[in-house]
Order: C-alpha cells, then sequence, then structure tokens
C-alpha cells in the first residue's frame, strides 16, 4: 500500500505542474502566501486542503467511524503523514447525535476538565488521538473513534461526525492551511428529516469574516453548535458554554446588566476560561452592529433552515443570557426588583404568549419590537403610519460660483423617503464642509478666521429656499486664491422626530442624513474625485449602518474631510475632564492612523515592538473620553484568534490594499514616537502603517527610511517588492 501511495504522489507533483504550465487559473488570492511563492514551489507543494466526509456509520455495538478525503486544491489526494505529499496533517474529530424530540446535540466525545467552579466535569470535546486511522485508498482514510455509543443507544436519530484538518506547509515558508466539515446521517440508515440550522456562516462571516475557533480546529457554526451545547461549561467560571447562552454574552459584552451592576451590586467581568486556563474577558465588547439588530446574525436570508426559531421559540435560557439580571423563578432582578413584567416562570411554555415575533407597534413586548432600533422602525413597520420615521435625506444638487478666489454657493434640498420636501425649519443641525484639493486633504488654509485645519464648515440655517424646496447658501469663505485642481463640497444634517406618538412607548429619535459629496473644479479642469481607499459597503458588513458624532457622519467620503492629515484633537483636549490626559500632547486623527489604531485596540497595547508611546485616546465634545485601546476587532484569523489585522481587504479596496498609502501630505501625530522625538510631522506613509505597527522600533525604522527626499518605504514594500504590502499581509 506504501508503495503504492508513494507512486501516485509523484504522479500528483506532475499533474500539478503541468496544470499551472498548462495557465489554468491558480486557486490562491492575494491573500495567501501561495500567491506571492515560486511557481515551482507551488507546483511540487501544491498548497491547501480539503475534507469531504464520505460516510459514517455507528454498529449496534456503538462502534463510531467517518470515511473521509484529503486532497489538495486541484482534487488530488493527500497523505496525512507528509511522507508521499508535502505537509503533514493533524487531525481532529467530533461525534454527537441529537435525542428524540429534542433541538440540540449531545456529545459522544467527550472529555474531562478541572476547575474551581465546579471541580471535575465531563464535557464535549474534540478527539485527537485514542481512535484507530487506517488508509482505505490514496488520500481516503476511515477513522474509529475511540469513543462509542452507550448500550441503548438511539440508532434512529440525527447524528453528526466531524472532521478538521491542518496542513503544516510551515517548512516551506507557506504557513498552515485549514479546512473541516460536518456530515449527517441516521445510524439505521434512515433518511436524515432533523438537522441543527438555526444561524448560517454567512451571517457570522459578515462581521468575523472567516469564522474559527480552537488554533483551527473548528470551522463553522455546524461544528460549534455539536459542542457548544447545553452539556458544556466552564468549570473553573461555572458559566455555560452553551452557544445560545454563550454568543448572547460575548455580543452584549460591556452591555450585560452583570458586567454593567447596579448602585446596589457591582459589575462582574464576563470572563471564560480556555486552553491552559488562558482568561478571555469579553466585559469590553461592543457589537458593531448593536446587539438589538438581532437579524444580523439570525438572518432571514441566509437559507438556515431554522432561521425564524428565535422568533417563534423564546426560552428562559436564551433570552435570559443577554437580560442576565433577570431571575425568572422570581421574576424579580439581581437587585430584588420586579423587572420581569411576566412574573415568574417555572418553564419555558408560557414565553411565546407574550412575546410573539412582531406586533403592530415598536417597543412592546415583542420580540422584534423589544429590540428594535428606533432609527430601524421605518423598515420594520411600514404598514404602521404612527411608529413611521418617513426618512431624513440631504442632496446637494449643484455647487456654482467655483471658481478659485470666490465664495461658492451650495444648492440642495432636503427631502423624506418618498421625495416630499422637508421644511428647513426641521433641520436641528444644518452645515456644509469644503476642502481641497482631491490630491489629499490637509494643507490648505481658507482664511485668518478658518480656525478648522485644512477645512472650513458653515452653518446653512439660514438659507433661502424657493417655493419647489430648492434652497441654497453662500459661503462667507473664499476658495482660496492659489487653490487649483478639485475640491469638494460635503453636507451633513440632524433632525429629531417623534416615534410612537401618544402611546407609553413615545420615543423622540435624532435621525442624521446620509452625508453627500459634490466635487467640482475650481481651474476648469477635469473633475478628479479623491481616490476611494476604503467602500462603505465594508464599513456596514460589521457597522450595518455607520453613523458616528450624534448621527451626523455617515459617509466615509466625508469623513476624510475633517479627519485630515493637519487635525488633531487640538480643540478639545484642554476641556478634557481627566487631569493626565489634558497634559499630554494633542492626539492625531487623521482618518487613516485613526481607523487603524482604533481597530487594532487590544494588538496595539501588546505589539510585538512595542506598545504605543501613548494608548490611542481622543478627546471629543465637553471633554469626553474616547480610549481605544481596549477595542476587540472581531476579524478573526485562521486560527481563531480574533483582532486579526492581516487582511486588510476586509475594509480596504482591492486597489488601496496591495499597495503603500498614496496620501501626498505630512501628518501631524504629536503623541507618536517620531513626532515626539523629531517635532516634525511624520510622512503619509509611515503614518499609516504606524497605525497599527505602534511600537517604538518600528517608527525608528519609518525614520531611518526618511531623508530630505522622503520616505523610501517603496523600495522593499512597494508592489512587486520583496516585502510589498500585499505580500506581508498574507494569511
Amino acid at each position: 500500500m506504501r508503495t503504492s501511495f508513494l507512486v501516485f504522489g509523484v504522479l500528483v507533483l506532475v499533474a500539478g505542474s503541468v496544470a499551472s504550465v498548462g495557465g489554468s487559473k491558480s486557486p490562491y488570492s492575494t491573500h495567501d502566501k501561495a500567491f506571492y511563492a515560486p511557481q515551482a514551489l507551488v507546483d511540487f507543494v501544491n498548497p491547501g486542503l480539503s475534507v469531504t466526509i464520505n460516510s459514517a456509520s455507528i454498529t449496534g455495538a456503538g462502534v463510531i467511524s467517518v470515511t473521509y478525503t484529503l486532497s489538495d486544491p486541484n482534487g488530488l489526494p493527500l497523505d496525512a503523514s507528509g511522507a508521499t505529499t508535502p505537509g503533514a496533517i493533524s487531525l481532529a474529530y467530533v461525534a454527537a447525535y441529537i435525542p428524540k424530540g429534542q433541538e440540540q446535540y449531545v456529545a459522544y466525545t467527550v472529555a474531562s476538565a478541572t476547575g474551581k467552579a465546579l471541580g471535575t466535569i465531563v464535557r464535549p470535546d474534540f478527539e485527537t488521538s485514542g481512535g484507530t486511522t487506517t488508509l482505505v485508498a490514496p488520500g481516503q482514510y476511515q477513522y474509529t473513534f475511540a469513543a462509542k455509543a452507550p448500550a441503548g443507544f438511539d440508532p434512529t436519530v440525527t447524528t453528526t461526525v466531524a472532521v478538521n484538518a491542518i496542513r503544516n506547509l510551515t517548512a516551506f515558508d507557506l504557513g498552515e492551511n485549514y479546512a473541516g466539515t460536518t456530515f449527517n446521517f441516521v445510524p439505521n440508515g434512515s433518511t436524515v428529516t432533523v438537522t441543527r440550522d438555526v444561524i448560517s456562516n454567512a451571517s457570522c462571516n459578515t462581521c468575523h469574516y472567516d469564522l474559527a475557533f480552537h488554533g483551527g480546529n473548528a470551522h463553522s457554526i455546524a461544528m460549534c453548535v455539536m459542542c457548544h451545547q447545553p452539556q458544556n461549561l466552564d468549570p473553573t467560571s461555572g458559566n455555560s458554554l452553551d452557544l445560545k447562552v454563550m454568543a448572547h454574552k460575548i455580543h452584549m459584552g460591556s452591555q450585560l446588566p452583570s458586567v454593567v451592576g447596579t448602585s446596589k451590586t457591582p459589575g462582574v467581568p464576563y470572563e471564560i476560561y480556555g486552553y491552559m486556563n488562558s482568561v478571555n474577558n469579553f466585559s469590553k465588547v461592543i457589537d458593531p452592529a448593536d446587539p438589538r439588530r438581532c437579524e444580523v446574525c439570525h438572518s432571514q436570508t441566509t437559507g438556515a433552515a431554522q432561521a425564524k426559531a428565535f422568533l417563534t421559540e423564546p426560552t428562559r435560557v436564551a433570552c435570559g443570557a443577554c437580560h442576565d439580571d433577570v431571575d425568572f423563578a422570581t421574576g424579580f432582578s439581581t437587585g430584588s426588583e420586579p423587572n420581569h413584567a411576566g412574573g415568574p416562570q417555572a418553564d419555558d411554555t408560557q414565553c411565546a404568549n407574550c412575546h410573539i415575533p412582531q406586533g403592530e407597534t415598536p417597543f412592546d413586548a415583542s420580540i422584534l419590537g423589544a429590540h428594535v432600533v428606533p432609527t430601524d422602525t421605518a423598515a420594520l413597520y411600514p404598514q404602521n403610519p404612527n411608529t413611521l420615521l418617513a426618512g431624513f435625506n440631504l442632496a446637494i444638487t449643484s455647487v456654482t460660483n467655483t471658481s478659485a478666489g470666490n465664495a461658492p454657493t451650495v444648492n440642495f434640498t432636503l427631502t423624506d423617503d418618498k421625495g416630499n420636501n422637508i421644511a428647513l425649519s426641521a433641520a436641528a443641525t444644518l452645515s456644509f464642509t469644503m476642502s481641497g484639493p482631491t490630491t489629499d486633504y490637509g494643507a490648505i488654509n481658507f482664511g485668518a478666521n478658518s480656525t478648522t485645519p485644512g477645512y472650513v464648515t458653515e452653518s446653512a440655517t439660514a438659507a433661502t429656499c424657493a417655493a419647489g424646496g430648492t434652497c441654497s447658501y453662500t459661503f462667507t469663505h473664499v476658495i482660496p486664491a492659489t487653490a487649483t485642481g478639485t475640491y469638494v463640497m460635503g453636507g451633513e444634517a440632524r433632525e429629531t422626530v417623534t416615534v410612537d406618538a401618544g402611546e407609553t412607548t413615545q420615543q423622540s429619535v435624532t435621525l442624521g442624513v446620509m452625508n453627500p459629496v459634490v466635487f467640482f473644479s475650481v481651474d476648469g479642469s477635469t473633475v478628479a474625485p479623491r481616490r476611494t481607499v476604503v467602500l462603505q459597503s465594508n464599513c456596514n458588513n460589521c457597522h450595518v449602518a455607520l453613523s458616528l458624532h450624534g448621527g451626523l457622519r455617515s459617509n466615509v467620503e466625508y469623513c476624510v474631510l475633517c479627519h485630515n492629515p493637519s487635525n488633531t484633537d487640538f480643540t478639545t483636549r484642554p476641556s478634557s475632564t481627566v487631569a493626565a490626559y489634558k497634559a499630554q500632547p494633542n492626539q492625531g486623527i487623521n482618518f487613516n492612523l485613526l481607523v487603524h489604531r482604533l481597530h487594532d485596540g487590544v494588538n496595539a497595547a501588546t505589539n510585538p515592538g512595542g506598545p504605543p508611546k501613548y494608548p490611542y485616546v481622543v478627546i471629543g465634545h465637553g471633554g469626553s473620553t474616547s480610549d481605544f485601546s481596549g477595542i476587540l476587532f472581531p476579524v478573526m484569523g485562521p486560527t481563531g484568534n480574533a483582532t486579526y489585522m492581516q487582511d486588510c481587504s476586509v475594509c480596504h479596496t482591492k486597489s488601496s490594499e496591495q499597495n503603500l498609502p498614496v496620501g501626498l501630505n505630512p501628518v501631524q501625530d504629536p503623541q507618536g514616537w517620531i513626532q515626539g522625538a523629531t517635532g516634525n510631522p511624520v510622512q503619509p506613509v509611515s503614518s499609516a502603517c504606524s497605525g497599527c505597527h505602534v511600537g517604538e522600533g518600528e517608527s525608528a525604522h519609518f525614520l531611518a527610511n526618511t531623508d530630505v527626499l522622503g520616505e523610501s518605504c517603496a523600495v522593499c514594500h512597494g508592489s512587486g517588492a520583496q516585502y510589498s504590502v500585499d505580500s506581508v499581509h498574507t494569511q
């Protein structure tokens, strides 16, 4: 058998080489190490991994087995030992079943765990050893589990096996490949009719991008629910590891009543102890989509078979995961105050009586109504005019008088979602911002009476409006006389409306517009919009409806007008309520510095090159403190580590993620290592990269490669260079 397999292995390598020479499409993307590896090496190794489960069975004696195939991207078989094809493959196995009349799994594969809260318990686990592996054919294996179904097991229920594989190609500088899959069957041969399919992986990956856990040994929700079910507990903290409990609590994080605490009861961190007693503290998690938007996870569009279960099967365990201050046995809060209007609940049979899927009005006890984000009521209740937010839209129809040296006039309209005009007086705030040129913002001064670097904002609440609803506002500031190229005009507006008027659930809701941005030439040249670096749709994959500064800023094309290379929090830092922050240098808020740094949050604090000189803290209006050093970026790496920053495409457009930043203007970063040492602004490429690479040593590298001629970053990190941006960020 070994000889036969070796011969086949040689054929595999030849076939891979021929396929490449023949010009077939590469299976590797720019995010894979193999994309940048020498072609001869790729032809030899055939990086990649696929796992296919062919069959599974349980004998009458309870012996569980699974037959599966390991293959590369060309469909050619792989040797798990790494003897005849490159890269040894480690494997993990899980087996579980759904008892008759129930909806969640019970695991066959279990292990003991010990902790101070619960002592020694038995809970679901992987099998990575103890069973027997047999080679069936090249690349095809049968694994017989060490675990067995107990005597008297039910052969008529859905049983699921999972196989997860990790191919180690680090010897070839090609990293590791990960793959896993599940297989449903009924031991007596009947058709599978019962499954557990509440949430699809596609829902999770809108934010996590590539859901994975346990060092890469678990991929997909289908695999997660096999172990993370009511059997599973953390013996150290005592917390449930049932997915419907754990996932709700993790996403609520900092908003959990148990974490927030009360005046009588101090908050308690929400922690889970993992491998080697590692502490995973989720008490600072802020769901970027807002945890009230249940359908971000419980999506109705991904094809999950039981996607509506959260609407039709409310339970004390699931609801109590977020509302963990409710004691359903008494109907009282942990502070001994009534907080469950339905009173005590001994079981789940009465829950759906009050908590129907959706009522006629928002903010009621229905599941969707109780969780509605006020700005979403129009979408959820279009049939109810009493709750309908008609919408608030600002459109810049034109900008005139745009030659250098002139004061431009902005022509605009305010309308609802049906196109009806909205009176100017309805806008609590209405302003326009001018900046330029689009080659890079921040270097232009709009006059001695303008205190904002690189842009000027003026209130337009005194604009004039014609009978048809078209309004106009003429700036008091002029376009600089020396201006050339393309400039930009953006707008912001906000109104407050009453939702559910006259009802006990009446609320005032603030609506902001999607900021319009219009480009115009100041010298007759062809209009050239600013480069596109990130896509709004990418932001909203995670944030759903990105909105900042009290709902005034919702468009990244508008954000960059103020968050430009010249700007810092210099206007607000003196008002900080924290003496230490007030005494610190101003904080740079250029958009690429700010967005990289705040998304990199917890990584920055433990950066291999050393932590930043100061935590990334921005002082806002009224002296408010925004400390981003604890941000947990939700994107996952292939081993399951969240806060994974290497996949730049999550935010960036393809062209901007694969190339060095192309900003032109030096960046103010007074708290950074470079400007703190030299007093000089940081050069644009160094500034962008220092958003994540925050250490003193890394900053020394930036500075050493900068002189009077500029930055030499492109020599090593430009497109096609040995350490190009795209190649060093591969997985």
